[in-house]
């Protein structure tokens, strides 16, 4: 269901950011950027931050595996938004046969169970750990499946247009220049 009030319900400054953000990239104003901007003092500040530390704060994971990570459990939701969002995870279709190191592999494939089965038991973590993923890469990689399975069923919940691949290209030079703050 698509709520009208993520177009027209936000404050003057949000407005007024969406108008520049289309004058200078020449693409629609982002779904999630709306959807943070709507009430910020109820999710979006919050989620923002979050999201942020999941995705760019410290973690022995870099950059590229966390976005390889929103990829993959927005994949595993079935996010279309949040999986073009994330691209990375077209190379994933395969993911035995993906060229990634063993720690991020078995990673991915504990953070699809959990997508999936909404759960993981003390085997799936010990396969973790024992690939050679740290206990705080583990934590890290909960994080960015708390960020992405929150953000995927709002996406859905919410209906977000998807639009075409130059604006996600815009998203991503942005997202990588400053984050998700």
């Amino acid at each position: 269901m698509r709520l009208a009030i993520l177009d027209t319900g936000h404050a003057f400054w949000s407005k007024l950011l969406f108008a520049f953000i289309r004058t200078v990239s020449r693409q629609p104003t982002p779904e999630a950027l709306k959807l943070v901007a709507y009430r910020p003092e109820f999710y979006g500040s919050r989620m923002k931050a979050v999201t942020h530390e999941a995705m760019r704060g410290t973690s022995a994971w870099s950059v590229g595996d966390r976005e390889l990570m929103a990829a993959f459990v927005s994949s595993a939701n079935e996010s279309e938004y949040c999986t073009k969002a994330h691209t990375a995870v077209a190379a994933l279709s395969d993911l035995d046969a993906a060229p990634l190191a063993e720690p991020l592999r078995a990673t991915l494939r504990m953070l699809r169970k959990l997508t999936r089965e909404n759960t993981v038991d003390v085997e799936d973590m010990r396969a973790v750990l024992a690939a050679g993923a740290s206990r705080e890469q583990v934590e890290d990689a909960l994080a960015v499946a708390f960020a992405f399975n929150a953000t995927n069923r709002l996406a859905d919940a919410l209906g977000f247009s998807v639009p075409g691949p130059k604006a996600f290209e815009v998203g991503a030079k942005f997202l990588l220049a400053r984050g998700y703050r």
